[in-house]
C-alpha cells in the first residue's frame, strides 16, 4: 500500500529536567575529553564528542544542567555491496553505511561474581539470564513481566540488592548489529549464527526448540510499557530486545495462549540513563547535550529506499545544508536514542519524539494518520545468499502489521525492525512474516552529526 504524506509541525518543547551527572561520570568525560581529537564545537551547540585514542570511547563532555547518555556503538564493521554481499567498506561503492563511522566501540569487564560492568554506559548487568539458577538457560528461565519485576526488585548478586529490570534504552545498550538474524532458517542448529548480544561476556540461548519455542524465542523483557492501547490484545504490550533476531517489538502480555514470558537480564546503576536533553539552536538544528549529537529539526519529507536515503544526505551535504557538511544517516542505535517512549499517535496524537522535532505525517496502511519509519545507516544482516539486503528502521508512529484479517499496530511506536534496502513495497500487500510487519522500501530520513 502506498504511504501518503502531510506535512504537520508539532510544538517545540525546551525540556530541562535532568539532575547534574555524578562525579564518576564528571570525571570519566573530562578524562576521555583530554584526548579529543575534533575541532570545537560550534556556538550554537553544547557538548563535544571526544573520539579515544587506543580504543578509548566516545563521551559527551558533561554540561552544567545535563546528563550523560553515551551511545553504544553498533559494532557493526561490515559494509555490503548493492547485491547484498559483505565487502571492504572501501570498495563497496556505497557511501554513508554504519561501518564508515565508528562510535563508542562496546566494552566489558567481567567482574567475577556474575556481573558484568559497561565501561560506556556505566550501568552493571547480570552476566545469565538463568533465573532458575540451575546451570543452563531454557524455557524454565522465562518469566512473565510481572514476574521480571519482583525477581530483579528481589535479586540479590554480586554484592548488591539495588537490581532493576532495564528499560528499553538500557536494554538495547547491549545491542550490536555484528549478529546475523535467522529468521526463515528451518534447521536446529544454531552454532552458524552469531547472536545480537557478546555472548564473550553474556550467556546467551536461543529459543528452546525442545519445548516447542522457535530459534528466535530469544526476547528480553524491559520495564517500558507502550503507552498506547492497541488493538487485538487482552492486556497490556510491552517492549521488548531480541537478542537472536536483532530487534525491538511491542509484545502483549497476555493472549488466548497465555501471558507473554521473557529472558531476563537485570541491570543496576545510573537510573537515569537514556534521558534526553534536547536544546533548539534556532538555526532547523537540535542538539541533544546528553548524548552530544546534533539533528536536523525537520525530516526529508518523502519516502526513500535505503540508497536514495544515502545519495539524499550526500546531496544535503554538498548544498552545507543549515551550515554543515559533514552530515550522516544515523546508526540505528543513535536513531533509536531519540525515541519518547511517553509519546504515541493514539496518546499523543503525534508521533514517538520529543515536539520540539518536526516530523512529516502520513496515512499508514490502515488509512490512518499516522507518523513514518526512519530508515538507519545500519543493515540488519542475514544468513541468506545476499546477507545485506536490509537496513534497519525505527518506528516513530505505528510499528504496522497485517494480521487476523486486517492492519493493526502489532509492534508499537518505537520498534526498531527491518526492511529491504530497495524494491516493490506492492509484492507485500499483507506484509511479511508471522505478524505481517509491513514492508515500505521508501521510509524517511533524519540527519544527525556530532555536535
Amino acid at each position: 500500500m502506498t504511504v501518503h504524506k502531510h506535512r504537520r509541525s508539532a510544538h517545540r518543547l525546551l525540556t530541562l529536567n535532568q539532575r547534574c551527572t555524578t562525579a564518576v561520570a564528571l570525571l570519566l568525560s573530562l578524562v576521555l575529553a583530554g584526548c579529543a581529537q575534533n575541532p570545537p564545537a560550534p556556538a550554537t551547540s553544547e557538548g563535544v564528542v571526544a573520539p579515544g585514542e587506543d580504543g578509548a570511547t566516545n563521551t559527551a563532555e558533561p554540561v552544567p544542567g545535563t546528563h550523560p547518555y553515551p551511545i553504544v556503538d553498533t559494532d557493526q564493521s561490515a559494509c555490503y555491496s548493492e547485491d547484498g554481499l559483505e565487502t571492504p567498506c572501501s570498495s563497496s561503492g556505497v557511501q554513508g553505511q554504519d561501518a564508515q563511522h565508528p562510535g563508542a566501540r562496546p566494552s566489558y569487564a567481567d567482574n567475577g561474581d556474575g556481573t558484568i560492568t559497561d565501561a560506556v554506559t556505566g550501568l552493571t548487568w547480570q552476566k545469565s539470564p538463568d533465573t532458575d539458577g540451575d546451570g543452563d538457560i531454557d524455557v524454565a528461565d522465562k518469566l512473565t513481566r510481572q514476574e521480571a519485576l519482583d525477581y530483579c526488585e528481589n535479586l540479590s548478586l554480586g554484592g548488591h540488592s539495588d537490581w532493576r529490570l532495564p528499560s528499553i534504552k538500557e536494554l538495547y545498550s547491549l545491542i550490536r548489529f555484528s549478529g546475523t538474524d535467522p529468521s526463515g532458517y528451518e534447521g536446529t542448529d544454531t552454532s552458524i549464527f552469531t547472536p545480537f548480544i557478546d555472548t564473550d561476556y553474556f550467556r546467551f540461548a536461543y529459543g528452546d526448540t525442545s519445548a516447542g519455542e522457535r530459534i528466535i524465542d530469544a526476547q528480553f523483557a524491559s520495564s517500558t510499557l507502550y503507552v498506547a492501547d492497541t488493538p487485538n490484545q487482552d492486556g497490556q504490550m510491552a517492549f521488548g530486545v531480541n537478542f537472536a533476531d536483532g530487534r525491538i517489538k511491542g509484545y502483549w502480555l497476555s493472549s488466548p495462549q497465555g501471558e507473554k514470558t521473557f529472558y531476563v537480564l537485570a541491570v543496576r546503576g545510573d537510573n537515569e540513563y537514556g534521558t534526553n536533553d534536547f536544546v533548539d539552536n534556532g538555526d532547523g538544528t537540535i542538539t541533544d547535550r546528553s548524548t552530544a549529537l546534533m539533528w536536523s529539526r525537520e525530516d526529508n519529507s518523502e519516502g526513500l529506499d535505503w540508497y536514495e536515503a544515502l545519495d539524499w544526505v550526500d546531496k544535503k551535504n554538498r548544498e552545507s545544508y543549515l551550515g554543515y557538511s559533514d552530515w550522516r544517516l544515523p546508526d540505528v542505535k543513535e536513531l533509536q536514542s531519540i525515541v519518547d517512549y511517553s509519546r504515541s499517535p493514539d496518546t499523543t496524537d503525534s508521533a514517538a519524539i520529543d515536539p520540539v522535532f518536526d516530523v512529516t505525517a502520513v496515512t499508514n496502511e490502515a488509512g490512518q494518520q499516522d507518523y513514518p519509519y526512519f530508515w538507519s545507516s545500519t543493515t540488519h544482516a542475514g544468513f541468506m545468499q545476499y546477507p545485506g539486503k536490509n537496513a534497519t528502521y525505527v518506528a516513530f508512529g505505528r510499528a504496522m502489521g497485517y494480521t487476523h484479517g486486517r492492519w493493526l499496530d502489532v509492534h508499537g511506536a518505537g520498534a526498531q525492525r527491518s526492511d529491504p534496502k530497495t524494491g516493490d513495497p506492492s509484492a507485500y500487500p499483507q506484509g511479511h512474516g508471522p505478524q505481517g510487519d509491513a514492508i515500505r522500501i521508501y521510509n524517511y530520513v533524519r540527519l544527525v552529526r556530532d555536535a
